[in-house]
C-alpha cells in the first residue's frame, strides 16, 4: 500500500537537508525535494527511489528568489504532512567589504523563504489539525558572529519566529522544531568562501550531517521546541548565556577570523 505521508525538503541534494530525506524516505514518506540545480535533484531521486522505494518529486526552484519561492507553494496540490526548512546559506568576510546583493540573497533565502513556505502550508495543516514543520536554525543563531555577521543574524531570526510561531499554535495539533547545529561537515563553508577560517581548518571540531539529521529528526517527531545538536554546542551556548555579547562576539571573532598565512 503506498503512503500518504508527504515530506516537503528544500536543500535537499546535499548536507543535512540531503541526510534527512534519507530518514523520511526510511520511514516510507514520499518525497518532494527542492533545490536550485534540477541534475542533482533527478540523481538523488533516483537514489531514493531505488533504495527506499517511495515516490519522490523534484521541483527546481532558486528560493532566494521570492517569486520562485512563492511559485514553490502554489505549484504543490498534494497534502504536505512535514515540512523541512533546510535551504540556507552564508557569506563569509567583514560586513563592510561584503557583496550587498550576495547578503540581501541570503537574507532572502534564509528568513523570507522561511517565512513564505511555513505560512502557506502552516496554514494547511492547522486546518486539519495535523503536521510538522522543521526550520533548520543554528547555535549562530544565539551567538553574535563577527566574519558572518548577517548569517548569524538570519539565524536568529529563524529561532526567534519558530518559538513565537509554535505558542501560537500550540493547541491546533501541529508543531514546529527548531534544529540547532554547530559548525557541520558540508559544503556550506564553501560555498560561503570560508575554508580559510579556523572553525573549518579544525576537521575534527566539524559534526557529521547524518548525525545533525537524526538529532533534528527525533526531536521533530517527537515534538520538541528546538534541539541543538552536539554535546559541544550545547555547552558554547550555555556559557555564552552567562557571558556580555560583546565578549561572545569577540570570542566568535577569534574563532572565524582567517587563519595567518605566513603563522
Amino acid at each position: 500500500m503506498e503512503n500518504q505521508k508527504t515530506a516537503l525538503i528544500t536543500g535537499a541534494t546535499s548536507g543535512i537537508g540531503y541526510e534527512l530525506a534519507k530518514l523520511f524516505a526510511g520511514d516510507k514518506y514520499n518525497l518532494i525535494i527542492v533545490s536550485r540545480n534540477q541534475e542533482e535533484l533527478d540523481i538523488k531521486a533516483q537514489e531514493f527511489k531505488m533504495n527506499y522505494g517511495v515516490t519522490v518529486t523534484t521541483i527546481a526552484k532558486d528560493l532566494s528568489d521570492m517569486e520562485q519561492a512563492k511559485a514553490l507553494c502554489s505549484e504543490i496540490t498534494t497534502p504536505i504532512d512535514v515540512l523541512v526548512n533546510d535551504a540556507g546559506q552564508g557569506v563569509y568576510g567583514l560586513f563592510t567589504e561584503n557583496e550587498l546583493e550576495r547578503e540581501l540573497g541570503i537574507v532572502h533565502l534564509n528568513i523570507c523563504a522561511t517565512v513564505i513556505l511555513t505560512k502557506y502550508f502552516l496554514k494547511e495543516m492547522v486546518a486539519r489539525g495535523d503536521g510538522k514543520v522543521l526550520n533548520l536554525g543554528s547555535v549562530a543563531g544565539k551567538l553574535p558572529g563577527p566574519w558572518q555577521a548577517v548569517y548569524h543574524a538570519t539565524k536568529a531570526f529563524v529561532l526567534s519566529f519558530t518559538t513565537a510561531i509554535r505558542e501560537e499554535i500550540k493547541d491546533s495539533g501541529v508543531t514546529l522544531t527548531a534544529l540547532m547545529p554547530g559548525a557541520t561537515d558540508t559544503d556550506f563553508f564553501n560555498k560561503a568562501g570560508m575554508l580559510d577560517s579556523k572553525i573549518v581548518q579544525n576537521k575534527e571540531a566539524l559534526s557529521d550531517p547524518a548525525d545533525v539529521a537524526k538529532d533534528g529528526y527525533e526531536a521533530l517527531m517527537a515534538g520538541t521546541g528546538r534541539v541543538i545538536s552536539g554535546f559541544k554546542n550545547k555547552l558554547e551556548v550555555n556559557m555564552s548565556n552567562l557571558m556580555p555579547d560583546s565578549n561572545v562576539a569577540h570570542t566568535m571573532y577569534e574563532q572565524q577570523k582567517p587563519v595567518e598565512q605566513n603563522s
